[in-house]
């Protein structure tokens, strides 16, 4: 089972914008690159700015440009990640679920746009290392493999013993979730509050959506119960 971190485990960044992420590294890459580009400029969100620079450096190939912006702001990303880490909180009802999903012998692995680090402390933190397989988080080099690309859940899979995709279940909050999934032949479970994002899911394909964890926990449970012996290896 592959489960999305940010929004489906905890609420990372909460309800602040990341705006000011991107203006730090926007003012970074002015330093090294002068003028950038238009689209560049208008990005207010953390991860879009790393798809932002990646694609300006693309675009200036004729005219070369310095690869360093592009690790700084990953560098900076990151170190803002493990910040929001302190004071990130839990999913309701994810560690009932998570405890479930264990004792069925699911195989979790966290498919993630975040850095690996930042949700390796959170796991650790919450003494929920134990609960997951493994980590795959943002690619540092290739800021393009971040989802809808299916990079981290095809690593993901590798993890899992060369599960095939069809096996294998992918919680998620976001559209781009989905996206990911379904180009990584995945199924598709929607988490999500938001009514209109929970439609534009179902509209999408996603094989299931929810408002809380508390349903699939009981849904767990009940499966549980009617297997007390379960020695499934499935993800």
């Amino acid at each position: 089972m592959l489960v999305a971190f940010d929004g489906t485990i905890c609420d990372l960044f909460g309800p602040a914008p990341t705006a000011h992420i991107a203006e730090e590294i926007k003012a970074m890459a002015r330093e090294e690159w002068g003028v950038l580009d238009q689209v560049v400029e208008d990005c207010d969100d953390s991860h879009g700015i790393l798809l932002a620079l990646r694609d300006m450096y693309k675009r200036r190939s004729p005219v070369p440009l310095s690869h360093m912006p592009l690790d700084l702001a990953h560098r900076i990303v990151t170190r803002h990640e493990y910040a929001a880490v302190a004071t990130a909180e839990a999913a309701p009802d994810l560690e009932p679920l998570l405890d479930a999903l264990t004792a069925l012998c699911k195989r979790l692995v966290v498919v993630s746009n975040n850095a690996e680090g930042p949700v390796c402390e959170y796991l650790e933190r919450e003494q929920l290392q134990s609960k997951f397989v493994d980590v795959c988080g943002r690619d540092p080099h290739e800021p393009g493999h971040m989802k809808p690309h299916p990079d981290s859940l095809l690593r993901a899979l590798k993890c899992l013993e060369g599960l095939a995709p069809s096996g294998a279940l992918m919680i998620g909050d976001q559209l781009t979730d989905l996206e990911a999934a379904q180009k990584a032949g995945v199924r598709f479970l929607g988490y999500t509050h938001d009514a209109a994002r929970m439609r534009e899911m179902r509209q999408g394909g996603a094989d299931w959506v929810v408002a809380s964890h508390a349903p699939v926990f009981t849904a767990a449970r009940t499966l549980l119960a009617a297997t007390p012996r379960a020695a499934s290896t499935s993800s």
